[in-house]
């Protein structure tokens, strides 16, 4: 495996981490004071804001853009409703290609209100897929599925296996040797599975995307209650190892929403202890 303690340059900071309080501006500056050399920004710190300078400002800094998060959920409860998210994630895939963001993060979505039926939200989430496929391979932007752990397949994510991801990619693109269409892994997510082996060493040059924290135990919150890495039960160094096997030499990307702890830390605090855990516990 790759020695992160020497080189913080393969490491990504995911803007989610630092908790949205403080500008886009002063959070890429921090980034890169640390040492790290890429960050992935979230559509409510660009949107809505001049895009073109906070590309530069990212370029300026010296830093990579590893991925742009996250998509407007797919599945709606009708066809308007559906070309109109599909519509949202278009502009957020032209938004990519201004920020040269390595891939486009799909959380796909759940079940629209009032459904019960998760097979046609799956049926949805293909389609759309396969429609997002096309209009970023035309921006130059390659689209990542990331599938969620299964707890939040009401809401989130019907996609909750990597295995499913990878079917749907194969369905879109076939065996591309040059894929557009892949995967997003979060180890938070994929950690449980019985066959991560297996589909990590399926999914070769489909990984777009890797995103480390920790899984703790007890959490108080599945969503916003992440350890840092190595404060949790997740074997971090087995996945990555799975993972740079699998051929993945992208960055590794800390990613940790938690309003109970780290979000109510300076940001320099939050990075400083990721900067010291990609070292000693990923």
């Amino acid at each position: 495996m790759r020695d992160l303690a020497s080189d913080l340059r393969h490491c990504a900071i995911n803007t989610a981490t630092l908790g949205f309080r403080e500008p886009i501006e002063v959070v890429i500056d921090a980034v890169a004071r640390t040492g790290f050399g890429a960050i992935a920004p979230w559509r409510r710190e660009i949107e809505g804001h001049d895009i073109r300078a906070i590309a530069r400002r990212v370029r300026e800094a010296g830093l990579a853009v590893t991925g742009y998060c996250r998509s407007t959920y797919i599945p709606a409860t009708d066809r308007a409703g559906f070309a109109a998210n599909i519509e949202a994630n278009r502009r957020a895939i032209d938004d990519a290609a201004v920020l040269g963001a390595g891939s486009f993060v799909l959380v796909v979505g759940g079940l629209p209100a009032g459904s019960k039926d998760i097979s046609a939200a799956r049926t949805q989430v293909a389609e759309g897929t396969a429609l997002l496929h096309e209009h970023g391979k035309a921006r130059g932007v390659r689209i990542a599925l990331e599938p969620l752990h299964p707890v939040y397949a009401a809401e989130r994510s019907c996609l909750s296996l990597l295995s499913e991801a990878l079917d749907i990619c194969d369905r879109i693109e076939g065996g591309a040797k040059d894929p557009w269409l892949g995967v997003c892994l979060d180890a938070y997510h994929v950690w449980w599975d019985p066959n991560l082996a297996r589909d990590v060493a399926r999914a070769a040059k489909r990984i777009l995307g890797y995103h480390v924290c920790d899984w703790l135990v007890p959490t108080q919150d599945v969503l916003n209650d992440r350890g840092m890495m190595g404060d949790g039960i997740i074997d971090l160094r087995a996945i990555r190892s799975l993972v740079e096997d699998a051929g993945y030499d992208g960055f590794v990307e800390a990613e940790i929403f938690s309003t109970l702890n780290w979000w109510k830390r300076p940001i320099d605090e939050t990075l400083a202890a990721c900067r010291e855990r990609f070292a000693t516990a990923t």
